[in-house]
């Protein structure tokens, strides 16, 4: 059988394969001693953090509106109150696991954010496009603080990029990177602004297992060492972070012992320059400039203190969006006609180009979107109807893909084919419908491993959409080994 070997590769991580043994050189290096690392406590901090770490920048607290923080700190305490954080069930090296963080993405309608194999969907924030309903008032408040930070934040990293331009080395030169420095952008009346931000909710007291910092010793880790994937290319990240004390701070005796959370940066794979460990008071922002993102590794340090974030971020939405994936179905089915006067459908088209256009799309909806959305349980219901009315549409259009590709079927076994033609559109859709077969079986495998069952009822994975064979309303079986038989045949006999 003619598999597709290079999206295989692809699914089962090559990239995160390539980051392991990058780790593990990196550790073997280091043997069993630490890299020096600083904290405001070194005399050397700020020298380093000027000459290696500039483009990360810190807005303190103080310098933020106090209405402002008011009203975002009490919606991300909403957020928490009202069960909408969620730890997510990734897969990492081809294991499925729970973040020990639990999230929330908010952003523009429409608007999704994909990481480790999981692409998460955006609660709206209010737009005047969209008729969004929330679940309660208090919820589309608190949609509302985030796009009021977002707008802040945007403003303010405009000014910080002009900052960090104005004090580079060379008087006003820095690389390429920097988007002030590209396109004439030095009014910032193009810079790209965050359409999402990713909430995130860390409490030490119930994250029972922290790794400590490999490289370091910087202490235990709430986020190991990363780059922030699904990014603009070299585009800022504005971090908002909120800590607050609660009743489990009275374990503490001593007040002074409670501890400040950290962002840690590293120059990425770089074992010669040391590890900078910023504390973050409460209310403070800090900005990953330009490309910092790409040359840097950052992770989080735990504090004592119960820690929200909102990690406000330009998303490369270029193939995650609504509006993308509605467009892509579209142009599917522009090769399905269904005749007024009787409602039978057929296809206008039987070229090979046509139809592996729309097998991929085909592809595209159902597994980036119908089973990526449904993995993640009823979670989205709790915050506002936006993308149950979406997958629903979607669904629709999905559905009617399915008769395509059933009636692509069934025109292959019409004898005005010839058995070269056959095989050739054999040929061609082969790989297409191999790849569905073993992505459905892989989602329905994950949805059945034990992190899955460990999750709350309503946060569950559903394999979805999943039908029984005699189930008549589907013009296509769930399992499709008796289809691929049939194609390889076809391909074997032409090859006579």
């Amino acid at each position: 059988m003619f598999k597709d070997n290079a999206c295989r590769m692809k699914r089962h991580g090559k990239g995160d394969s390539e980051k392991e043994v990058k780790r593990q050189k990196l550790l073997e290096r280091i043997g069993d001693t630490k890299l020096p690392f600083v904290t405001p406590k070194d005399d050397t901090f700020y020298e380093l953090w000027k000459s290696k770490y500039a483009k990360l920048v810190i807005h303190e607290a103080q310098k933020t509106p106090a209405e402002l923080h008011h009203n975002v700190q009490k919606a991300l305490l909403l957020l928490l109150q009202h069960g909408c954080l969620f730890q997510d069930l990734v897969q990492v090296k081809g294991k499925d696991l729970l973040t020990p963080v639990s999230r929330i993405l908010i952003g523009q309608p429409g608007c999704t954010y994909r990481y480790l194999n999981t692409r998460l969907f955006a609660v709206p924030w209010p737009d005047a496009k969209y008729n969004i309903t929330y679940s309660t008032e208090e919820l589309a408040d608190a949609c509302k603080a985030f796009k009021e930070l977002n707008a802040f934040l945007y403003e303010q990293t405009k000014h910080k990029l002009l900052q960090c331009v104005a004090n580079a080395p060379g008087a006003s030169v820095l690389p390429q990177q920097i988007p002030l420095e590209n396109d004439n952008k030095t009014n910032q009346d193009d810079l790209e602004s965050y359409n999402v931000t990713l909430i995130n909710y860390m409490n030490p007291h119930n994250m029972f297992y922290l790794k400590e910092e490999p490289y370091f010793g910087m202490g235990k880790m709430a986020v190991s060492w990363h780059h922030d994937e699904n990014l603009l290319e070299e585009s800022t990240v504005a971090v908002y972070s909120y800590s607050y004390q609660d009743c489990a701070d009275e374990i503490f005796e001593d007040k002074k012992a409670l501890s400040n959370w950290h962002v840690g940066l590293k120059i990425a794979w770089d074992i010669e320059t040391p590890g900078l460990a910023l504390p973050l008071n409460s209310g403070d922002t800090y900005f990953m400039l330009g490309d910092l993102n790409k040359t840097h590794q950052h992770c989080v340090i735990a504090g004592s203190q119960p820690r929200f974030s909102s990690t406000h971020r330009v998303a490369e939405c270029s193939k995650g969006t609504l509006n993308y994936i509605e467009l892509r179905c579209k142009t599917a089915l522009e090769n399905l006609v269904v005749i007024p006067s009787t409602g039978e459908k057929m296809l206008k088209s039987m070229e090979g180009d046509i139809l592996k256009l729309a097998e991929e799309i085909h592809n595209e909806v159902e597994f980036e979107w119908l089973r990526q959305f449904w993995f993640q349980g009823q979670r989205y219901a709790k915050c506002s109807n936006f993308w149950i009315k979406a997958m629903a549409d979607l669904e629709d259009d999905w559905r009617q893909m399915e008769t395509m590709t059933s009636l692509m079927l069934k025109e292959l076994l019409k004898p005005t084919w010839t058995q070269q033609n056959k095989g050739n559109i054999a040929k061609t859709i082969f790989p297409l419908l191999s790849e569905r077969q073993d992505l459905r079986h892989e989602w329905r495998e994950r949805c059945r491993c034990r992190s899955a069952k460990s999750l709350p009822v309503d946060q569950r994975p559903q394999c979805y959409p999943f039908w029984e064979e005699d189930d008549s309303s589907f013009p296509m079986p769930f399992d499709l080994s008796k289809t691929l038989s049939e194609l390889e045949d076809l391909s074997k006999e032409m090859d006579f």
